[in-house]
This record gives structure tokens, C-alpha cells and sequence, in this order.
């Protein structure tokens, strides 16, 4: 009498192990595409911060001269009107980050009334951009449920 032989094959444990292979090289190559975009993306924000705070030290050198003209302003005795006609009441510049974004700095010019005050406040310190940003949807396929006004059925 013959007995019937129910094992693993050779050959199935050969496909399991090319599937598990293929699988393998599939994530690594995933990997390094994932790791390349992430260090592009990386290069992208370093340079973009950098340029944001070249502009945020020129916006506090600027204002740093500002304060010692108001301080040598404040100092020279003259009355508040004298002081504000030739400081002027509100100070606005901007600084370039990219082509497309600047920094925008508001200043507020105030007359101390004590020794301590400041001679002016930040009113805004915005990232502005100069050019609209335009957004391409025409290869996206949505659905909108005002133009599809047929009944379902």
C-alpha cells in the first residue's frame, strides 16, 4: 500500500522566496526615492530660512537706526509737533526673502513722555508675497454635485 505524500515543494518555497526578494528590493527603492525627495525638500527649507533671516537682521539694522535718529531727535529738545514733522507718524519698509517674498515692517512712531519709553512700536512684521499664486486644477477630476444635475438611476 502507497502513502500519500502531502509536503512542500520545492518549487513553492522557491516562488515564496523570489516573492519576499522582489518585495525587499521594492521597499529599498522606495526608500531611496523617499530619501532623495526628503533631502531635496531639506535644501529647499534651509535656504528659504537663511534668506528669511537675512532679512529679519536687515529689518533689526534698519529699525536700530531708527531708534538713534528718534533718540537723537527726542534729544535735541524739540517739542512733539517739531518731533513728529520731521519724524513723520508711521515708518514702512521692505526687504526681499525670494523673488516672489519680501518682509514688510510697520513701525508706529511715538513721543516718549518719560525717559523709558520707546519711540516706537511694531505695528506688523509679515512675509508678503508679490505675486499671485495660481493653482493648476484642470487635471484634477472633481466632482461637482451643481453642474451634475441629473437624477441617479
Amino acid at each position: 500500500m502507497k502513502q500519500k505524500n502531502y509536503g512542500v515543494n520545492v518549487g513553492s518555497s522557491s516562488i515564496l522566496l523570489i516573492f519576499v526578494l522582489l518585495c525587499l528590493v521594492s521597499f529599498a527603492a522606495l526608500s531611496i526615492v523617499s530619501a532623495n525627495a526628503d533631502a531635496k525638500l531639506n535644501s529647499k527649507v534651509v535656504e528659504r530660512t537663511t534668506d528669511y533671516y537675512k532679512a529679519c537682521n536687515e529689518a533689526q539694522s534698519s529699525i536700530a537706526g531708527i531708534d538713534q535718529t528718534l533718540r537723537e531727535l527726542y534729544a535735541s529738545g524739540i517739542g512733539e509737533d517739531a518731533y513728529y514733522a520731521q519724524a513723520g507718524h508711521d515708518i514702512s519698509f521692505c526687504f526681499p526673502i525670494t523673488d516672489t517674498q519680501s518682509l514688510n515692517v510697520d513701525l508706529s512712531i511715538s513721543y516718549p513722555k518719560r525717559k523709558d519709553d520707546t519711540f516706537y512700536t511694531i505695528t506688523s512684521w509679515k512675509v508678503l508675497t508679490k505675486d499671485t499664486i495660481s493653482f493648476d486644477d484642470s487635471t484634477l477630476n472633481l466632482f461637482d454635485p451643481e453642474a451634475d444635475s441629473s437624477p441617479i438611476g
